[in-house]
């Protein structure tokens, strides 16, 4: 990917991108312990994605609306969440919930944004690039010349807060490689 592309990108108040956030050996590590992760078929609204997931710490029911306490985010990633916390300027502490995501060739994330009672997201991408794709929430702002499309890197972090998070939605498009994600988000104060 060129660096340079994706900072001379314009993107909305409260979303940044920070290429190579992770080295090789970190990825290497998260990617034996997501390995040793049981992923199961993410199912929304009566459809099944291609894509598997497990999540933990807090989750979003979208069929009950509701925000319940799952499993404890494993250990494994700790090193992980002290980085991207170091990063953000909060404690690890703060981060309610991690998503590990499996993308096989082919799979997507349609347009949407993240669910309510989560505030700042952050994204680790690992194994392979994708196509990250931004537009306006606000269906009148919605056309063609508003989508920001950028391609995000293997090892990257890209952060969501504020107007990104609330103003704006985000999808992927197809992924041409196996992809694997890590997603933190915070809880609302």
């Amino acid at each position: 990917m060129n660096t340079l592309f994706a900072i001379e990108t314009i993107f909305p108040e409260g979303f940044s991108y920070h290429p190579d956030f992770i080295t090789k050996e970190e990825e290497q590590y998260l990617l034996q312990a997501i390995a040793q992760t049981q992923l199961h078929t993410f199912v929304f609204q009566g459809y099944e994605a291609k894509r598997k997931v497990a999540s933990f710490g807090y989750d979003w029911s979208f069929k009950k609306r509701t925000l319940s306490k799952g499993k404890a985010i494993p250990a494994v990633f700790d090193s992980l969440l002290k980085k991207v916390a170091h990063h953000l300027s909060i404690s690890k502490e703060a981060f309610a919930e991690l998503l590990i995501t499996e993308y096989p060739p082919g799979s997507v994330i349609n347009w949407h944004r993240d669910a309510p009672p989560f505030d700042s997201i952050a994204g680790i991408s690992l194994l392979s690039d994708c196509t990250f794709k931004l537009r306006p929430h606000d269906k009148i702002k919605q056309n063609r010349n508003a989508i920001i499309s950028f391609p995000v890197q293997q090892r990257s972090l890209y952060i969501m807060q504020g107007l990104a998070r609330s103003d704006w939605q985000h999808s992927i498009a197809p992924v041409k490689q196996k992809r694997y994600s890590i997603t933190l988000r915070t809880l609302k104060l």
